[in-house]
C-alpha cells in the first residue's frame, strides 16, 4: 500500500476518526471520506471530470460506484472485466445478462451516475465489436476506448458510424503500437468516427510532452485520462497523486479548453489500490480549482 500523503490526513480525519487511525491493507477496509463538492464540471471549462473504473479495479463495480459517488463525481468510464457485485455473479462487459444490465442501470440511476465511455478494449473480431457497440448503445455511451487491431480500422469506423458511437484510441506506453500521436493520426485518416483518448500519463512515460501531443491531435480528442507519474521518459514509471509528480497539469487543462474540448477527462489513479479514494477526491478538487481559473 502506498503511504497516504500528509495533506490528505486532514480529509481522512474529518470523515472518520476510525479511518484516520487505520493502517490495514485489508480488502474489507472501506474508505469513509466523502467530497463536499458534488459538481461535475468546473466553471472554467466545457469538459467533464470522470473516473476510469480501473482506478477501483480491486472492488466490485457496485462498490466502486459508491466510491465515485463519495468523490462527488457523476461520470465514469467503465472497464471490461470488473466483477459486478451487488449479488450479481458476472463481470462488466459484452456477456452481461439482460438482468445484470438492468440491475447495473438501476444502480447508476439511484446515484445519478452516467457511463460516458468504456474501455480499454481490444476486440478480436467483428462479432466482439458488435457486442461492444450493443452494450454501449444500451448504456447510452458517447465513445468506446480501444486500441483496435490495425486491420480492423475500416470495419470499426463503419460500425461506429452505424451505431452513432465514437471510438477513441488509447495510448499505452512503449512498445504499444499507439504510443505516439502519429500512430493515432494514421488510424484516424479516412475514418471520421475514430479519434483519440489522450492518456497524458502514458505520453509522459513515453518521453513525450502531453501538451504537444494534445496539439497534434486537435479536433480528434474524444476523451482523456488524468494522472501524474513519478518519472519522465520511463515506460514503467509509477503513478502518484497529481501535483506530486512530473506532469505540469495546468497547461494541459488550458490546452483542452483552447481546443474547445467537450468530452470527459477521466481520473485514472493506478496506485494505492485499496485506499485511493482520498487521492481521487484530491484530484477532483485540484481539477475544479485549476480549471475554474481558466479564462
Amino acid at each position: 500500500m502506498q503511504k497516504i500523503p500528509s495533506y490528505l490526513l486532514g480529509l481522512l480525519c474529518a470523515a472518520s476518526v476510525a479511518a484516520c487511525g487505520s493502517g490495514t491493507d485489508s480488502k474489507n477496509t472501506a474508505d469513509s471520506t466523502a467530497a463536499k463538492d458534488s459538481t461535475t464540471t468546473a466553471t472554467g471549462v466545457n469538459y467533464r471530470i470522470g473516473v476510469q473504473m480501473w482506478t477501483f479495479r480491486v472492488f466490485p463495480f457496485a462498490d466502486a460506484l459508491d466510491k465515485v459517488d463519495s468523490a462527488g463525481i457523476k461520470n465514469i468510464e467503465a472497464f471490461w472485466g470488473q466483477d459486478l457485485g451487488a449479488g450479481m455473479k458476472g463481470k462488466f462487459g459484452g456477456d452481461m445478462t439482460d438482468e445484470e444490465k438492468t440491475k447495473v442501470k438501476d444502480l447508476l440511476a439511484k446515484k445519478g451516475i452516467s457511463i460516458v465511455a468504456m474501455g480499454v478494449i481490444v476486440p478480436k473480431d467483428k462479432a466482439e465489436w458488435i457486442k461492444a457497440f450493443e452494450l454501449a448503445k444500451y448504456f447510452g455511451l458517447s465513445y468506446i476506448t480501444s486500441e483496435p487491431i490495425k486491420s480492423q480500422w475500416g470495419m470499426v469506423d463503419s460500425l461506429a458510424g452505424a451505431y452513432g458511437i465514437k471510438v477513441a484510441i488509447h495510448d499505452h506506453p512503449k512498445p504499444n503500437v499507439y504510443w505516439h500521436p502519429d500512430s493515432v493520426l494514421a488510424a484516424i485518416q479516412g475514418h471520421p468516427n475514430i479519434g483519440a483518448c489522450a492518456d497524458i500519463g502514458h505520453w509522459a512515460r513515453n518521453g513525450l510532452n502531453p501538451v504537444d501531443c494534445l496539439k497534434k491531435l486537435e479536433g480528434h480528442i474524444y476523451g482523456a485520462h488524468l494522472k501524474d507519474i513519478v518519472k519522465f521518459d520511463d515506460p514503467k514509471a509509477a503513478d502518484t497523486v497529481v501535483t506530486k509528480g512530473v506532469i505540469d497539469l495546468p497547461p494541459v487543462f488550458a490546452e483542452l479548453k483552447r481546443q474547445n474540448f467537450t468530452g470527459m477527462m477521466s481520473i485514472e489513479h493506478e496506485s494505492n489500490w485499496y485506499h485511493n479514494l482520498p487521492d481521487v477526491i484530491f484530484t477532483k478538487q485540484y481539477f475544479d480549482e485549476q480549471t475554474s481559473k481558466l479564462k
